[in-house]
């Protein structure tokens, strides 16, 4: 067993003193404010702080809705935000004017899902446009309401679609939209806001990602991201009047995010560089490239599943993101375009670590059963001998591990403990062909990628070979299950979070918008049953001998309740080690600060006490 070296330990809740960042984030019309939303009051709230940095003001005041998305108006710099409550998903519209005032409910439908993202305002600020699914259930349809009217909103596209609003055309007449199939095929629809009807600008037939960015100062053009013909996602100018589009960034690497400053000055667009995020901007008067950004090795940070955008002030002078690296919490960046310098505007080290006091990745691979080599994140301690790992597995699993901070990691690396976060076949970030290994396959490659971990750690002369544990939620969770039942040899400890125990209820329960899916992404419950229960860790549950902790957020829409109850029913009955914890005011994450600490303190410890024992 590895011992330590002497030094006063930080305790657990210096590790998770940090403050957290959901995807919003906008500057205020006059680009002298940043707004973002973080969860440093305790809950997910609306903050703006000057962009030369200072004390922050906090916008909302939610005790129990969590704020995802935020927009500012540029006529009155009115902000529109949407939040959910208790983690349920269903999120609501709220308004509140440019001076702090107290949000507007704007929509009360509370079995209706609404969105909004950075682009939801017309360019005169009269309309937004916003995502809901309020007319039929499975649909997620485009909407468009008028800002002074008080006039109902309308639905302008995607009638039996999973569809999203994208930007405005600069006259504010047409709208762009992404229809989304599945995972890896969408397409873009322009939208004829006042005449009615709408076009597909990028019909194709093989599969292939086609996501709207911002138009051009003309009108003529818009950018988009796209992987047809090509592995990764690149970067292109599409002209409405050839119906044709040009590489702006070729597609070698994934493209993640792309941004135009409101005068059309200045382009900004973030390439995946092994994980990293780097940010590119160029001045589209002169056609050159600035200064590279002086920003931090990193990547921006995921709020189940969703990134913070990347955004551009109105006249393009700055640009803004949220940057974490392995040694650094996230934080809001400012950069000043002209230059490429960077300066945080916001400090989340309120737990008195320095970054000494942490751990950094180190980019490894190793190989798997079909000559594969999987690319992970290691991160060894600074200890003598060999040492127990825990073996991370992300959510998605079309996602990907990144580079940030993760505060589990260092609480487990201050104690001795190594972990290896893995990509594995599905993750995003290695190119298409990667990415729909995991589709229809859940529990048949990717198991032989976990398996083939563990026996790669098990070859270190560093690692101890029979201290190995597994962590991971929702599909990460799935995983976990899977290697409990399936691979029970290898594991000291699990800790299973929101993760499904049978494919066969966990599709018929997903959310009504997610059922058109859901037979791509897993498998159709009632044509392949047999195939999903092969697949299920409840059906080899009797294997189970590694110690487990399970926990579950007790409205969680996506992976419900029930996943957790019956596989910890059937462990119970079976008299396994098991402890099960539920939350009852979470859902497919953690929203409330005090429910974060106690849900990954007892991840800690769990996998503490039974991998130092």
């Amino acid at each position: 067993m590895a011992v330590t070296k002497t030094r006063k330990l930080p305790l657990m809740e210096q590790f998770f003193a940090v403050r957290r960042f959901s995807s919003a984030l906008a500057f205020s019309a006059d680009g002298s404010q940043l707004l973002f939303a973080s969860n440093v009051s305790g809950q997910f709230n609306l903050w703006r702080v000057p962009i030369e940095g200072g004390w922050p003001d906090q916008l909302t005041a939610f005790t129990d809705e969590t704020v995802r998305g935020a927009a500012v108006s540029p006529r009155d710099g009115s902000v529109l935000v949407c939040a959910d409550h208790d983690g349920d998903e269903f999120h609501q519209l709220y308004q509140l004017d440019s001076e702090r005032g107290w949000p507007e409910k704007l929509t009360n439908e509370p079995q209706v899902q609404h969105y909004v993202n950075g682009h939801a305002w017309a360019p005169d600020g009269t309309k937004f446009a916003y995502a809901a699914n309020g007319r039929k259930p499975s649909d997620m349809e485009c909407w468009v309401r008028d800002a002074d009217s008080g006039e109902a909103a309308r639905p302008v596209f995607g009638e039996g679609m999973f569809s999203f609003p994208g930007p405005w055309s600069p006259d504010g007449t047409k709208l762009l939209a992404i229809e989304a199939r599945n995972n890896s095929d969408s397409s873009i629809h322009l939208v004829d806001v006042e005449g009615g009807g709408s076009r597909e600008l990028t019909p194709h037939d093989a599969d292939g990602i086609f996501a709207p960015g911002p138009w051009t100062r003309d009108g003529s053009g818009f950018y988009l991201i796209t992987d047809a013909g090509s592995e990764f996602h690149g970067l292109a100018l599409y002209d409405l009047a050839s119906d044709r589009y040009e590489w702006v960034e070729e597609p070698t690497q994934d493209v993640d995010d792309v941004a135009v400053s409101h005068d059309g000055r200045v382009l900004a667009w973030i390439v995946n560089e092994q994980g990293y995020d780097r940010l590119r901007l160029r001045d589209l008067d002169t056609g050159e490239d600035l200064p590279e950004p002086d920003l931090p090795a990193g990547a921006r940070p995921h709020l189940t599943g969703a990134e913070p955008p990347l955004a551009l002030s109105p006249d393009g002078s700055h640009a803004a993101l949220i940057v974490s690296s392995p040694r650094r919490p996230p934080e809001a960046w400012i950069v000043e375009t002209a230059t490429g310098r960077a300066r945080a505007v916001t400090d989340s080290r309120i737990g008195g670590l320095q970054e000494e006091d942490l751990v950094d990745a180190e980019l490894v691979s190793y190989p798997t059963f079909d000559g594969r080599e999987i690319p992970a994140w290691l991160y060894r301690p600074d200890v003598d001998g060999k040492v127990p790992v825990v073996v991370s597995i992300h959510g998605g699993p079309e996602a990907q591990e990144r580079p940030v901070y993760q505060p589990l990691y260092q609480y487990l690396l201050s104690r001795g403990i190594a972990v290896l976060a893995t990509n594995i076949r599905g993750s995003t970030g290695y190119g298409k062909s990667y990415q729909r290994l995991v589709q229809r396959d859940w529990g048949g490659g990717d198991m032989q990628d976990w398996e083939h971990a563990a026996k790669w750690l098990r070859e270190q002369a560093w690692v101890e070979p029979e201290k190995i544990g597994v962590y991971g939620g929702s599909y990460g969770g799935f995983a976990v299950l899977t290697c409990v039942t399936r691979l029970p040899q290898y594991w000291a400890a699990a800790v299973d979070i929101f993760g499904p125990s049978n494919l066969v209820t966990f599709a018929k329960a997903v959310p009504p918008t997610w059922k058109r899916f859901i037979a791509r992404f897993v498998g159709d419950p009632e044509t392949e049953a047999d195939f999903l229960m092969e697949r299920s860790p409840i059906t080899y549950v009797e294997n189970v001998r590694t110690p487990l902790l399970v926990i579950q957020g007790a409205t969680d829409p996506r992976v419900v309740k029930g996943e957790s109850d019956q596989l910890v029913d059937k462990l119970k009955s079976l008299g396994r080690e098991v402890e099960y914890v539920v939350f009852d005011d979470e859902g497919h994450g953690f929203t409330k600060r005090p429910n974060e600490l106690k849900a990954y303190g007892l991840a800690a410890e769990w996998l503490e006490q039974h991998l130092r024992a």
